[in-house]
């Protein structure tokens, strides 16, 4: 980590009386490393660190770095729904049990995964000192947001798009074509070590922390998490974005859902009668398929990976099926609204989501097919 990152300017950070830190490591492996370096080598205080001596059980608790699973680090950062007696910590990261995922929060502000490798790779080569020679390019799972193809587009980066599975982006750090990769469900990663690292993703967003605040470290307000999000949003737009779960569906039931969304396909201006029949004022699918890549490396395919609506607006939904046995399916409907005009980025989510979440469920007939009138999990 000392030769991907610049430690002296985190400590600087890490000191400086108007910024605070909290690192929960749900009692996972990542307690080991976060009291090595965050407190003996960066110089953060031990009481920042919350769960981090590793226990076979994790605690009691589920070692999921999400807001659902930390909710001590959640109450800390002024995300629950008590308000802490405490003045939240500027800035809040957890990891789950082998350390490999990770959750970045600002004071009461979460960062989703989407935008969070967004924004790392476009602060990458100011901020790190590994990729001051640029990057070789960047890649995100299929059901991550756009949020990460808009950097890449600004910024004349190699972009890639793969299938769920980290194999794929190893694939590509292996032959030299991907610097900087995320997914949805809180992986980040690089190309130091060809993996997700949640203890470098952390040190990635301390180091965006840093370089931003370096002038101003004694001033008056210091650059927050949410300023740079915010900065982001405005600079690259924002992408709306949610998960809905739904879990042990009859196996039967979920695999006639998937046929019929890819039957929908055949005629685009059907879709677009439904779709404006539901919400008028959502824009026109341009192009649905079933998600197939072709590895750029090793030629392999990998098909039926995912249903996709893409909108002209820059909005998706995308439909995935896992898990078809004897228990039931779970079919993970993710819902992204892509929002340019700077006027609207700040928007409540929810609101945003709405009109595209109607038309999810009403296009899938996702109640019809299922029985559901709500997802198990909404992410």
């Amino acid at each position: 980590m000392k030769s991907i990152f610049d430690f002296q300017l985190i400590s600087k950070l890490l000191s400086c009386p108007k910024f605070s830190f909290c690192y929960d490591a749900l009692h996972g492996v990542a307690g080991a490393y976060a009291k090595r370096i965050f407190v003996e080598e960066l110089g953060a205080s031990e009481s920042s660190l919350l769960n981090c001596t590793p226990k076979e059980d994790f605690g009691g608790g589920h070692p999921d770095p999400n807001l659902t699973y930390a909710k001590e680090l959640v109450a800390r950062m002024g995300l629950g729904k008590s308000t802490p007696e405490d003045e939240p910590p500027e800035f809040g990261a957890a990891a789950d049990g082998d350390a490999d995922r990770n959750m970045i929060l600002g004071k009461r502000f979460f960062v989703t995964p989407s935008d969070s490798v967004a924004i790392i790779a476009a602060n990458a080569v100011e901020a790190i000192p590994y990729f001051s020679g640029g990057l070789k390019g960047v890649a995100r799972s299929m059901p991550t947001s756009a949020a990460l193809d808009v950097v890449a587009e600004n910024l004349n980066l190699k972009f890639f798009e793969v299938p769920t599975g980290w194999k794929f982006f190893g694939n590509l750090m292996d032959a030299g074509l991907c610097s900087v990769c995320g997914e949805e469900s809180f992986g980040t990663g690089s190309d130091h070590i060809r993996e997700k690292d949640g203890i470098w993703a952390v040190l990635a967003w301390l180091s965006i922390l840093a370089y931003k605040n370096k002038e101003n470290f004694s001033g008056e307000k210091l650059v927050t998490v949410e300023d740079i999000v915010h900065q982001h949003w405005v600079t690259y737009g924002r992408h709306y974005y949610t998960r809905y779960d739904y879990e042990n569906v009859d196996s039967g039931a979920a695999k006639e859902l998937m046929g019929y969304l890819v039957q929908l396909q055949s005629s685009l201006s059907e879709v677009n009668q439904i779709v404006k029949g539901i919400c008028p004022d959502v824009s026109n699918v341009v192009h649905a398929d079933e998600f197939e890549y072709k590895d750029p490396v090793d030629g392999s395919i990998s098909k039926h990976q995912g249903i996709r609506y893409l909108f002209e607006d820059g909005s998706r939904l995308v439909f995935r099926l896992s898990g078809t046995g004897s228990e039931g399916a779970t079919i993970r409907l993710y819902i992204e609204q892509y929002e340019k005009d700077p006027a609207k980025t700040g928007r409540d989510s929810q609101e945003a989501l709405a009109p595209l979440v109607e038309v999810a469920l009403k296009l899938s007939k996702m109640q019809e097919f299922t029985g559901r009138s709500a997802p198990t999990v909404i992410t």
